[in-house]
């Protein structure tokens, strides 16, 4: 057993497999009290079951460290209440949330259904905000505590997952407003955007080229959960971690602004912005682009 947040209360969305479970056993061996929180659903969001968190629990029972387990869908407001209400319960305190918890349902946007757009909305983005919510309450009066959201890169846009692009973009900008409104309260919030191999993972629809374990992204969120992630004032961050690599997102701001002499009209934009404000160009429609020509060029005959 380490110390590295030892003494600590952790709750974890999302525990019953792949990332959320590294991170619950690796808060654990570095000390923390853990709640394990995980609906047991499929990669799809289907079949619910409790057996998951239970055993994440035993895990880290047997290893000498200290869980209890919520099988609760924390995309109702009842179930990210109970994430934490089960936590001050059992141990008085809740230091950290960190909310993994995640589905997929890959759709091209064109043909995406209503039912497949909210369940993932509510599992990603409604999931972490439950959870963020009931969370964020005790730790204003603790004055103290770190709020983890875990994005991806794909909320730079994604072919056929929009709505798993959309709701990552959310996290990050929940993140970023709690990191700006709790920060009087003494409490942080960063993200995690991370790149592992996982049960979602297998179903991202492009190559992956770098790529680690969960156990690599359970090392960084146990240091974000850590005295020392706050003594050096991390706050308001989106962090990629990918085997061995890490790397910070940038934070968004304006690139380039013109002022016009007099008001706009559609044709003195068309004459000026191109020239003058001009475009960020997206690497992901590059990457896109690439891949459309080079099977356009497969398709064609030899001359």
């Amino acid at each position: 057993m380490g110390n590295f947040v030892a003494g600590k209360v952790v709750a974890v969305t999302g525990a019953g497999r792949g990332i959320g479970r590294a991170v619950a056993l690796a808060a654990a061996a570095e000390g923390a009290r853990v709640v394990v929180n995980d609906f047991g659903v499929g990669v799809d969001g289907a079949a619910p079951s409790s057996e998951v968190a239970e055993a994440v629990v035993k895990e880290i029972e047997a290893a000498g460290g200290t869980a209890v387990a919520v099988a609760d869908d924390i995309s109702t407001m009842a179930g990210g209440q109970r994430v934490v209400d089960t936590a001050v319960s059992a141990y008085g305190r809740l230091d950290g949330v960190v909310c993994v918890a995640g589905i997929l349902r890959e759709r091209m946007l064109f043909n995406m259904s209503e039912q497949e757009w909210d369940p993932v909305v509510a599992t990603h983005l409604k999931g972490t905000f439950t959870v963020f919510r009931a969370a964020s309450a005790v730790m204003r009066a603790q004055r103290r505590g770190t709020l983890i959201g875990f994005t991806s890169g794909n909320h730079q846009g994604s072919v056929s997952q929009a709505n798993y692009s959309a709701a990552k973009g959310g996290i990050i900008s929940l993140v970023r407003s709690a990191a700006l409104g709790l920060h009087k309260y003494g409490v942080s919030a960063n993200a995690v955007a991370p790149v592992a191999r996982t049960r979602m993972s297998a179903n991202v629809p492009m190559e992956l080229t770098e790529i680690g374990e969960p156990e690599d992204v359970a090392a960084l969120v146990v240091y974000l959960l850590s005295d020392r992630a706050r003594e050096q004032r991390i706050t308001g961050q989106v962090y990629t971690i990918a085997g061995p690599k890490i790397a910070v997102w940038a934070q968004p701001r304006e690139l380039r602004a013109a002022y016009a002499d007099g008001a706009w009209t559609p044709q003195r934009i068309a004459d000026f912005l191109p020239g003058t404000v001009g475009k960020d160009p997206m690497p992901l429609l590059e990457r896109v682009e690439a891949m459309e020509r080079a099977a356009r060029d497969g398709a064609r005959p030899n001359a």
